[in-house]
């Protein structure tokens, strides 16, 4: 198996196809094998999203991450707690090393940039072919690519790239595109290296991640009706039930049923999901720390943060501030600082990522109705241009999203490894 990819989906997919006796070559841009982007970061103040008991990266030993924690850092060893992603980081590359010792030869590591995908064989930019049984694609999330990627020294365009935030002085004010959970990052990141400025995050509709509670919450029984029938009808079911048990409960209850919901949905479903809810699911799906809220809500409090609802209709630099335009409630306002951040998220685009790009253009590969990403089957086969599944080509965790929806968290991720595992019969 070739993967592309080192992050965590393809290095615990490489993990796991070992653990069944299949060989595999991951290949990895850099040399950080394992953690990808989202458990790179070396600063604290970014947590789990997802309680420590939930992060297990192997779906039949739901306790390895927090056996792991009380082996290695037992102060963090709480189930019910969000851990530093650092330690999620490196206890990814622990499980891909472990695993390569109990199963030596199974697995190569290859670090190189792949151009190109052709037959079963990707093609690095040194013109070596490593050639498997299939190519799975799990390049994870690129950068934003709201703001101009230019050379202009106010706008960080990308504020994961190492050093990134540093220009920053500690008085400066800071104008932010985005209100999601980069942005809480960013944040954390400025107050950890001594910011003292205040910060406007603007994004269309201006809503912030919301908090996890005290403790896990439980799941309830969702009615029929909070499953079928227009959108506008579930939506009614789902805020009545909220107000009854609780939005997180409720949440809950729609998250081990996401998928099978997505699939079922029509183009004009997903369209008018996307279009109209999507926004208040991110927000109450994909929630953070109760300390980070905190952190936030004191930011708030201070009037060190500021978030505006409005749609950007133009960024205009110059030389030692950033002008944002911005359309709110049927009027224009602008807002400057000495410094714009792209936190809107990744930059999913497989139409121009010269990777699938390629795919599309040879007929290999074909975009999704809503443009997603690349459409996929139900076991995710990349589908060609006539719609019929490559049996040699798949891809997993967040550039999946298009078939598959909720792709980004591990507890997903790590349903979607096991999938795949018997998709290639393994």
């Amino acid at each position: 198996m070739v993967i592309v990819g080192g992050g965590f989906s393809g290095a615990m997919l490489a993990a796991r196809l070992a653990e069944r006796g299949q060989a595999s070559t991951l290949i990895e841009r850099g040399d950080a094998f394992g953690p990808g982007v989202a458990y790179s970061t070396s600063n604290d103040a970014h947590r789990l999203n997802v309680r420590a008991g939930r992060m297990s990266a192997v779906v039949d030993r739901p306790a390895d991450f927090v056996d792991w924690l009380t082996t290695r850092h037992p102060d963090q060893a709480d189930a019910n707690g969000f851990a530093p992603r650092r330690l999620y980081g490196l206890y990814v590359r622990d499980r891909l090393s472990a695993t390569e010792a109990a199963h030596p030869g199974l697995i190569r590591r290859v670090t190189g940039a792949v151009i190109a995908v052709e037959g079963r064989s990707a093609i690095l930019s040194t013109g070596e072919r490593i050639e498997g049984r299939a190519v799975v694609l799990a390049t994870g999330n690129p950068a934003p690519r709201t703001t101009p990627t230019g050379e202009d020294g106010r706008i960080i365009a990308n504020p994961w790239t190492p050093d990134a935030l540093t220009r920053v002085r500690p008085d400066d004010d800071v104008l932010i595109l985005g209100t999601g959970l980069t942005m809480v990052d960013v944040l954390l990141t400025l107050s950890s290296q001594g910011w003292r400025g205040r910060a406007t995050a603007a994004s269309r509709r201006g809503l912030l991640p919301r908090a996890h509670g005290p403790h896990h919450d439980a799941p309830i029984d969702l009615p029929p009706e909070a499953l079928t029938g227009p959108l506008s009808r579930r939506l009614a079911v789902a805020r009545r039930l909220a107000r009854t048990h609780g939005w997180r409960r409720v949440m809950e209850g729609y998250r081990p049923i996401t998928l099978e919901l997505w699939q079922a949905a029509t183009e004009a479903e997903r369209a008018r999901f996307l279009r109209r809810l999507r926004p208040w699911w991110d927000v109450h799906r994909h929630r953070i720390a109760p300390e980070i809220a905190a952190e936030l809500d004191q930011l708030i409090h201070e009037d060190r943060l500021t978030v505006r609802a409005g749609r950007v209709l133009g960024i205009e630099p110059s030389a030692d501030r950033v002008a944002v335009r911005l359309a709110a409630n049927h009027a224009e306002q602008t807002l400057s600082a000495p410094w714009l951040i792209d936190c809107t998220g990744p930059g999913h685009d497989a139409a121009t990522t010269p990777l699938t790009a390629a795919l599309i253009a040879e007929g290999r590969a074909r975009l999704d109705p809503l443009r997603l990403g690349l459409d996929l089957d139900p076991d995710g086969r990349v589908r060609r241009a006539d719609g019929t599944p490559d049996p040699d080509l798949y891809v997993l965790g967040p550039p999946a999203r298009a078939a598959f929806w909720e792709t980004v968290a591990v507890p997903d991720i790590r349903q979607r490894i096991e999938a795949l595992v018997r998709a290639l019969n393994v």
